[in-house]
């Protein structure tokens, strides 16, 4: 645990955690995917006091029901909001079960230079068939076969991200120099299905290392900087975090919130009625905003943060931001993030050394 402050994501996709959301939203299905509503939701969670959205993302279509979906690449919605937010940390989900983790490191990398240090990395899996197909890629079958290319892919990132060391970059006018050769290196990987020489295309990113985030029993405690763990209950979710061995632990919670025009009960059997709110295993509040706080702060003595995934983001996320937020706040149960700061310097986290620097400079030493 990092200490008494909790710190708090809230997972910002579509029109929120419900397949059927969308009926209650405060805008016209045409507008869930433009720039202005995309811009205006993170406003709120940063204004608020949130330390991270995260951005669902998959190459297949979101959801099954007949309700109308849609959705922009994860990383692209990232990068827009980095430009138009100062303070919140960004971390979009990408899965890198049929991806190239060569492009999907500068594409992270290049989103922490945008960003200004405030990227993290949400690391899922495809488990579809036709995402093989979408890719053209033959399916990788079975948990055990997923679970080996998230690890093989987060390994290849950090290596990749570590290729140029932190004093590559010359950018000498007199000698027209802009690299030092002698500070890029060569990754040598060699997977079970693919192999990645390097180096990256982009220079290291700010953090050194993005936040990386994913769930421990999918991807090695020592690749994550955060687990993402479940339970139905409290004791459910200190257990999980006892187990996680990763340097921080947020535990995932589903909010249907009380608002001034229906209950949080009321709401999700309106819902309901359309398509069924899919249980899976996590902790559910269903109810008043001060039952949450008392939750939240509980939560607390076991996790390092939480990550909000609200039932209906244009219901759910003004009373988390008028309510929630602040009384925590009040209590002194939460950490905002502050201007300039770093997502690793918001959750805690030490900015890692370069692996290759720090080979040469024990090999000098010797």
């Amino acid at each position: 645990m990092s200490g008494p402050a909790l710190h708090l994501a809230v997972e910002l996709d579509g029109d929120g955690a419900h397949p059927a959301a969308w009926r209650r939203a405060a805008h016209s299905p045409d507008q869930l995917l433009t720039p202005r509503r995309v811009a205006r939701v993170a406003a709120v969670a940063e204004n608020a006091g949130f330390t991270l959205i995260t951005l669902d993302d998959g190459v297949l279509p979101p959801g099954g029901s007949p309700d109308p979906v849609g959705r922009i690449g994860a990383v692209e919605r990232a990068a827009f909001v980095a430009a138009s937010t100062s303070t919140i940390g960004i971390a979009p989900v990408v899965p890198v079960t049929y991806a190239e983790p060569f492009h999907v490191s500068s594409q992270l990398a290049s989103l922490d230079h945008i960003s200004a240090g405030r990227a993290g990395w949400v690391v899922t899996e495809e488990e579809q068939p036709g995402a093989a197909r979408a890719w053209g890629r033959p399916p990788v079958d079975g948990a055990e076969a997923r679970a080996r290319e998230s690890r093989d892919g987060v390994t290849v990132a950090r290596a990749l991200w570590d290729s140029w060391e932190d004093d590559a970059v010359v950018r000498s006018v007199a000698t027209s120099r802009y690299l030092d050769r002698d500070r890029l290196h060569y990754v040598d990987f060699t997977g079970e299905t693919y192999a990645v020489k390097g180096p990256a295309i982009v220079p290291r990113p700010p953090q050194g290392q993005l936040v990386v985030l994913g769930r421990p029993e999918r991807v090695s405690a020592d690749l994550l900087d955060v687990a993402l763990v479940d339970g139905r209950d409290v004791a459910a979710v200190a257990s999980a975090a006892a187990a996680a061995g990763t340097p921080r632990v947020f535990a995932e919670v589903e909010v249907a919130l009380d608002t001034p025009d229906a209950t949080g009960a009321e709401r999700v059997a309106d819902l309901e009625r359309h398509a069924p709110w899919t249980d899976r295993g996590r902790l559910r509040h269903v109810g008043p905003a001060d039952h949450l706080v008392s939750l939240l702060a509980e939560l607390g003595r076991h996790v390092d943060g939480v990550r909000l995934r609200p039932l209906v983001l244009d219901e759910d996320l003004p009373v988390l931001s008028r309510l929630v937020l602040p009384a925590l706040s009040e209590r002194r149960l939460v950490a905002r993030p502050l201007p300039g700061t770093s997502l690793r310097s918001t959750l805690g986290l030490e900015r890692p050394a370069n692996r290759f620097a720090t080979a040469a400079a024990l090999e000098d030493a010797r």
